[in-house]
């Protein structure tokens, strides 16, 4: 069963293999990420912040629990249905595109664990800025954390098994026409499946060029979830401030 469709990312988001896959993330590391972040941030006591492309809600839910006003949004409908569990009077989740604005103002908008660049129209890149642009008050910040494209290429690890739930993950990894392509492979009680993850190469500079374009201002650039130094070559994130 071939799920590989033009907008990947729909099918294989919304697919359940897709959290099995990635089941064992680093929650502490996320948190630390968040209590990092808005700690530098400053955000206001009860501040609104957007989580974008929240996926199941794990960065929402803790968001939540330190006492903000969270609207986390994702395209896969399975996700905010699973998200929607966790609702409270200062936390909802909802359906949406990232590329549109979501007419709302926040304090923040974050787009976190290189939700960006998926896209198979160059301008819904630079869309999706001008859409968190749009969605901050004032004072806001906007975030996107990306992985360090430089450093992904290097250190690219061809091919590998992953076994999760007793289903053997066949992954290879390339890059091509500027994107880092991953396929994956497997099969579950006697169905083959197949999916792509396809990701643009962004670098720091076409972050940089991308914001000129819509008019945001990039603030700082940190290489990590401790918002250390950015390296080129040897950082493993991009974790971008802007306003």
């Amino acid at each position: 069963m071939n799920k590989d469709t033009t907008q990947w990312y729909a099918s294989w988001f919304d697919s359940p293999f897709y959290h099995i896959l990635y089941k064992d993330r680093d929650h502490e590391e996320a948190h630390q990420f968040m209590d990092n972040l808005t700690n530098y941030l400053n955000l206001p006591e009860n501040g609104k912040i957007l989580d974008l492309a929240c996926g199941k809600g794990r960065h929402s839910v803790y968001l939540n629990s330190l006492g903000y006003d969270v609207t986390g949004v994702d395209l896969s409908a399975n996700s905010i249905a699973y998200a929607k569990q966790y609702e409270n009077e200062t936390l909802h989740f909802d359906v949406h595109d990232m590329c549109k604005p979501y007419n709302e103002k926040f304090d923040a908008v974050f787009n976190l664990f290189t939700s960006f660049g998926y896209f198979d129209k160059e301008a819904d890149n630079f869309n999706t800025i001008k859409a968190i642009k749009e969605d901050l008050n004032e004072f806001g910040f906007g975030v996107i954390d990306f992985m360090n494209t430089d450093f992904i290429i290097e250190n690219l690890v061809p091919e590998d098994v992953k076994t999760v739930e007793g289903i053997e993950f066949h992954q290879k990894r390339y890059v091509r026409d500027g994107y880092i392509v991953k396929n994956i492979e497997f099969t579950h009680k006697g169905e083959d499946f197949q999916f792509q993850e396809r990701v643009k190469a962004f670098s720091l500079k076409d972050f940089e060029a991308l914001f000129e374009e819509a008019g945001v201002y990039l603030l700082d650039v940190f290489g990590d979830y401790k918002l250390r130094k950015f390296y080129k070559a040897t950082s493993e994130r991009i974790v971008m401030i802007f306003k």
